[in-house]
């Protein structure tokens, strides 16, 4: 039955909608996919249309990087202004952010870092915001790609000035304000998935004015969704379901990820799109904006 949807699902992209697959692990390669994994990669090196994002730290860069990436400072993804260092930069920063991608149509977007997904998820979730979404995670990132024998790179490598700048009009849907999240507290088409560690969603461990989370959020942290066995891939998909669906947590369902900056937050948003969740949001201002305005409702202690 799988095989016949998956097919279903290539031939016919609008079946692969949350809507129509129940099981959206059948569907994942019916749309672009968020994932690459490293064998996929490494035949698209050469191509003219792919650009290559090493999001890992730049000492991590001028070390090994995979052939053709160029590297970004994941600072210029941020804001990064108190008390939500975490929300989207201004709009001038956004389009300078584009311009320094060169991105066109046609380019191909792969992103990377060295801890796990996280930096690159982020920029995944950016360029998603700015409309455009032929953009991919390495799955495992550089640990993967270097650990598994595939080519590596000590040259530094530049935007390619050839490219046009095609900046597409923003998706909202992509995006949870704190109003929109205030606003959709008590719906219940909508759940709010915290990605920190239990003890920052209970709130004995505090990095705002006020621990806690957000009323009526599910807790799962970031690196339980990791596989340390693999590189630190996304752990295999009916893992991830099965912590899903202990939370109640399905499809049908619109997600909001938060975490304290929508870092961890975006690897879970990341996580999410690799499932086949179409109705997922960011919360850019996470709890460094959540916690820190007393006049938000809070809560304390608990499980996920």
């Amino acid at each position: 039955m799988g095989q016949i949807v998956t097919m279903l699902c290539s031939l016919f992209p609008d079946i692969g909608g949350v809507q129509s697959c129940q099981t959206p692990f059948w569907c994942i390669m019916s749309h672009n996919p968020i994932l690459i994994e490293p064998e996929e990669l490494e035949p698209l090196l050469d191509d003219d249309k792919l650009l290559l994002v090493d999001l890992g730290k730049p000492e991590s860069y001028s070390q090994i990087h995979v052939p053709g990436a160029i590297h970004l400072d994941y600072p210029l993804l941020l804001a990064g202004t108190k008390p939500a260092p975490g929300l989207l930069p201004p709009e001038e920063r956004l389009t300078d952010l584009a311009g320094m991608l060169k991105l066109d149509p046609a380019s191909r977007v792969v992103a990377y870092d060295d801890e796990g997904g996280g930096r690159a998820a982020r920029l995944a979730w950016t360029l998603h915001y700015l409309g455009y979404q032929r953009v991919q995670v390495l799955n495992g990132g550089i640990h993967a790609w270097n650990n598994e024998g595939h080519p590596v790179s000590e040259d530094p490598v530049f935007p390619d000035d050839t490219r046009t700048l095609s900046v597409v009009s923003h998706d909202p849907t992509v995006l949870a304000t704190r109003d929109y999240v205030l606003e959709h507290l008590n719906d219940d088409e909508v759940v709010l998935l915290d990605a920190r560690t239990p003890e920052e969603y209970a709130g004995t461990k505090a990095y705002a004015a006020r621990g806690g989370h957000i009323p009526g959020a599910k807790n799962i942290n970031w690196q339980d969704t990791m596989d340390s066995d693999r590189n630190l891939r996304l752990k295999d998909a009916s893992q991830l379901q099965n912590m899903l669906t202990l939370r109640q947590i399905d499809p049908q369902q619109e997600v909001i990820t938060y975490c304290q900056t929508h870092h961890r937050s975006a690897h879970t948003w990341m996580m999410l799109k690799s499932l086949g969740f179409t109705r997922v949001r960011g919360y850019a201002g996470s709890w460094s904006e959540w916690g820190n305005d007393p006049a938000l409702p809070v809560e304390q202690g608990g499980s996920s």
